[in-house]
């Protein structure tokens, strides 16, 4: 993601050159923690929430971006702005303790129903018609259930207490 945005736009001794890559940095200190805390929590992990991004969805939001906008004929050097800010905002939230679904109890093992079947399909229709866009799109809207299903917690909590 840094190469493809900044690359050669800015001479290396340029502030914005440095700027964009301490976010990429960001981004990587922020993947080494994530998985060192998940190899050492893995008997206290909760089945239904991950705590943060996990990586693989942090990494799926940087690549789907870049695809995004390769596909939409944008230069990375018009984007090194909003790259930057993927880059440290998905390096901080694989940090972070906002909870994100884990979908660890779905089961393809034993039967299973036709209805799920035909969701699989459709996912796979509807993808297919615009790939870049719509995996981007599903990966943005993970990234943004944490947080909100945060908010939503504490609202209810909020609520509670004042009740």
């Amino acid at each position: 993601l840094f190469e493809w945005s900044i690359g050669g736009t800015f001479d290396k001794t340029w502030f914005w050159y440095r700027a964009a890559w301490l976010a990429a940095f960001v981004y990587t200190a922020g993947a080494a923690l994530r998985l060192a805390r998940f190899n050492t929590r893995v008997e206290t992990a909760d089945k239904y929430f991950f705590t943060g991004l996990p990586s693989p969805s942090a990494a799926a939001i940087l690549a789907g971006f870049i695809w995004l906008c390769v596909d939409r004929g944008i230069s990375g050097s018009d984007m090194w702005v909003i790259a930057s800010v993927l880059s440290v905002s998905t390096g901080a939230l694989m940090v972070s303790n906002v909870p994100y679904y884990s979908f660890k109890e779905v089961d393809f093992k034993n039967k299973v129903p036709f209805f799920a079947v035909l969701i699989v399909v459709l996912v796979f229709v509807v993808i297919s018609t615009d790939p870049p866009t719509v995996l981007f799109t599903l990966f943005l809207g993970y990234v943004a259930s944490g947080p909100v299903w945060l908010i939503y917690k504490k609202y209810r909590q909020w609520r509670g207490a004042a009740e």
